[in-house]
């Protein structure tokens, strides 16, 4: 007796739906290694970012010469005058701005430069950066650092840092170094 032979849906060469493990096995290893150095690497925001003004703490010589202490126990201390050493204002003219691009955007440098000189600024030099800057920067010598906090401020750019000595960057000048478009 001979049986009839039905269709099947596999033929007996047919590996079938399966796919090959080491193949799977190495994408998804590649895939959760790739997020968890995003993760790793994304992090919060430095907290050199934030530039806005903060009142400072009396220091211990201001309290002590401020007032006595058998009146300053009666009274309220917010009735109280305080006295704050104000910054001197900066004077825009008086630094000069060194501009660097670091992307690959033509004529950012220069176009920066002219809105660095309405603001007030003396641009002393624009040229491109090559090196590895991870934002936009504005970076002081020694003793600009109200200058490099002005600039920013004016610019709108969130990082201040002191200028790297060991780098080319100016010693003497404000260095603005350019990671994309300002706001």
């Amino acid at each position: 007796m001979t049986f009839p032979t039905w269709p099947s849906a596999r033929t007996p060469n047919q590996r079938g739906a399966v796919l090959p493990s080491p193949v799977v096995l190495l994408s998804i290893v590649a895939v959760a290694l790739a997020a968890i150095a995003f993760v790793a690497t994304r992090g919060d925001q430095a907290p050199e970012r934030d530039i806005t003004a903060t009142k400072a703490a009396a220091t211990p010589s201001d309290q002590a010469s401020g007032s006595t202490g058998a009146s300053e126990g009666a009274s309220d201390p917010s009735d109280q005058p305080t006295k704050k050493a104000t910054p001197k204002p900066v004077v825009r003219a008086d630094h000069q701005v060194v501009v660097f691009n670091n992307t690959r955007i033509r004529g950012l440098a220069g176009r920066v430069s002219e809105r660095v000189k309405e603001a007030g600024w003396t641009v002393a030099a624009a040229d491109n950066w090559y090196g590895t800057v991870p934002g936009t920067t504005v970076y002081y010598p020694a003793g600009k650092k109200a200058a490099g906090r002005q600039l920013a401020l004016d610019l709108g750019v969130a990082r201040v840092l002191p200028a790297d000595t060991d780098s080319d960057m100016s010693d003497t000048n404000l260095t603005l170094i350019l990671t994309g478009e300002l706001d």
